[in-house]
């Protein structure tokens, strides 16, 4: 065991300097070229971190809080063209259980632009289609809707489908009933393996989220159904980092056959029955070939809480197709801060975690924090606008820190959709890097009194 883990620690010690010099070369050649990839926006990272989402096109302003019609959202949303989509309101929209359906390709959401409270999506979510969409700092709260217990309102968040060069970041998704945050698509699109992976989602980012609270025996046709993230069959290049997966009982994230991803760096609170795992489901195969998945985590943070049954493993494995797997630094404790398993098995199939020496994938540049520094880190920063926190994100991220909550059935267990005032400020380019929507002055991210704390 103790070569195993020299070899495990030497080999990412190898690929952390691979990563270095790559990084600095990259710098080195962008310096020399103005060819050079731009990132989509400071720090953006993964397979998709040079998508340009938006960038050159039309600025669309959102000017008011209607779930559609003239400067609505949803009229951004399906404008054709590269667009980027800034926001001169603040506050609750509500989308009537009308999902909004990205389809044209080169989108970005800059919900950062927004005065406070900021932009918070209720009784809907959205589907990320096409390709190059860029979405940060917007809230999607989807919730039953006033629908009855298992009637079938099944609704992600936010979900890609058959989506490339996307990046959901700095987002908070809870409530769904269905997935909070999700990279989706159809399994089979193709006659061969590589045009499957072609076909549905892949080159996905999903960072600095918070995806908390999926709802347990609620409306969606199965009823339990409390998941953070439904990583679909045969997704690649899917990288998850940074995020705070709390008081989901499953999927947080679960990666279904064939997938090839990287988890970094997330805080895991209080999962139910499972918190990472793997699933290759041979109803759902058919006489397809398995597809071995890869999974690389390196840096997460599990912690136990009111609704972890005991000895709930890291990773666990159900199903029919084995599992490549590197794990490095991850750390997880039980309420009392004791170990729990870091492996299991969930079905008696004969699927296997084969476990690896080094990392079968790894996206360029990346550079992983150690998993001591993680929860400090991710508590201060995931989520939507975490300088202009919503009540509901800083009720969460209390929870995690002061071990608190459990899994819900309704958002009317933790008092119902949020009731915000409307806000407007127009929106002025002079503060705003338009090529990355970063902000330049201090006083281009608006800031309203803000929540009450623990």
């Amino acid at each position: 065991m103790a070569l195993k883990n020299a070899l495990k620690v030497t080999a990412f010690s190898f690929l952390m300097v691979l990563a270095h010099s790559a990084a600095g070369s990259a710098a080195d050649t962008k310096a020399k070229s103005s060819a050079a990839p731009q990132l989509a926006f400071p720090g953006a990272q993964g397979w998709a971190a040079t998508t340009p989402g938006g960038r050159g096109g039309k600025i669309i302003k959102v000017t008011t809080l209607a779930g559609s019609g003239p400067s609505s959202l949803r009229e951004a949303i399906e404008t054709k063209g590269p667009r980027i989509v800034v926001f001169e309101v603040g506050g609750v929209i509500d989308l009537d259980r009308k999902t909004l359906k990205i389809v044209e390709p080169f989108l970005t959401i800059a919900g950062h632009t927004a005065p406070s409270p900021g932009i918070t999506l209720i009784k809907g979510g959205i589907d990320i289609g096409g390709h190059d969409v860029v979405i940060q700092h917007i809230r999607v709260r989807a919730g039953e809707a006033s629908q009855p217990k298992s009637s079938g309102w099944d609704e992600d968040s936010i979900s890609t489908v058959g989506a490339y060069n996307v990046i959901v970041d700095h987002v908070s998704t809870s409530w769904a009933t269905d997935e909070n945050l999700s990279a989706s698509g159809p399994r089979f699109t193709g006659s061969t393996p590589d045009e499957w992976r072609k076909g549905t989602s892949h080159r996905i980012t999903f960072s600095n989220n918070i995806i908390a609270e999926g709802l347990s025996h609620s409306t969606h046709a199965k009823l339990e159904h409390s998941k953070g993230s439904l990583i679909h069959d045969n997704v690649t290049d899917i990288l998850i980092i940074g995020n705070l997966y709390a008081h989901n009982e499953e999927r947080n994230p679960l990666f279904k056959g064939g997938v090839r991803g990287v988890i970094v760096n997330n805080v895991i609170f209080n999962p139910g029955a499972k918190a990472l795992h793997y699933n290759l489901m041979a109803n759902e195969w058919g006489n397809m070939p398995y597809q071995t998945g890869q999974m690389v985590a390196v840096g997460n943070v599990l912690r136990a809480g009111h609704s972890t049954p005991a000895n709930v493993a890291f990773l666990s494995i159900g199903g029919y197709g084995d599992l490549e797997y590197y794990g490095l630094d991850n750390v997880a404790l039980d309420q009392a801060g004791r170990p729990m398993p870091m492996l299991g098995r969930y079905t008696t199939s004969p699927a296997k975690i084969i476990e690896m020496n080094a990392p079968p994938l790894w996206p360029e540049g990346l550079k992983p924090m150690p998993s001591a520094d993680v929860q400090k880190a991710v508590l201060a920063d995931a989520g939507a606008r975490p300088w202009d926190r919503d009540y509901n994100d800083v009720r969460v991220t209390a929870d995690v820190a002061e071990a608190r909550g459990v899994i819900i059935d309704s958002e009317q267990d933790v008092h119902g959709y949020p009731v915000q005032k409307e806000t407007h400020r127009a929106f002025d380019p002079k503060l705003w890097d338009l090529n990355t929507m970063a902000p330049l002055k201090p006083e281009a991210l608006d800031k309203g009194a803000g929540a009450k704390g623990t």
